[in-house]
């Protein structure tokens, strides 16, 4: 069995709408990607959502939730998800990797999400993030 892992972020406006990406692939996600070399799991979250979006980010301590699934056989992937607040709100789309990206509301996110593994991160998301406010 191969490990991968990566990191990224549920990243809050100041209208508490979230950043949502949806990918080439077409399933719609959160910023997240592979660790580099190096890299703390902070710094890659906090790149990725930088490289996927243009949008620059600071994380909330105190939330860090892991998902895990198998993306291919024989492969097990770990993804550290963090909390953040965004401090830019210039969306610029990785075109490689994604084909739209926007801040939108909890309930738009809920019919949205690809993915219920996403929909647990997110959940535990939100409520972390109300109890910051």
């Amino acid at each position: 069995m191969k490990k991968e892992k990566s990191c990224g972020c549920v990243v809050f406006n100041e209208e508490k709408k979230v950043l949502l990406v949806r990918m080439r692939q077409g399933h719609y996600s959160f910023p997240k990607g592979h660790v580099e070399e190096n890299e703390s799991e902070y710094q890659t979250a906090i790149r990725e959502v930088k490289e996927e979006t243009n949008i620059e980010c600071e994380i909330i301590d105190g939330f860090r939730c892991i998902s895990t699934y198998s993306p291919f056989p024989k492969v097990v992937k770990d993804v550290v998800f963090f909390v953040a607040k965004s401090t830019t709100n210039d969306i610029i789309i990785q075109e490689e990797e994604v084909s739209s990206c926007g801040f939108y509301s909890v309930e738009e996110i809920r019919n949205l999400l690809t993915f219920s593994n996403d929909l647990d991160v997110f959940l535990k998301a939100v409520e972390f993030f109300d109890t910051c406010d």
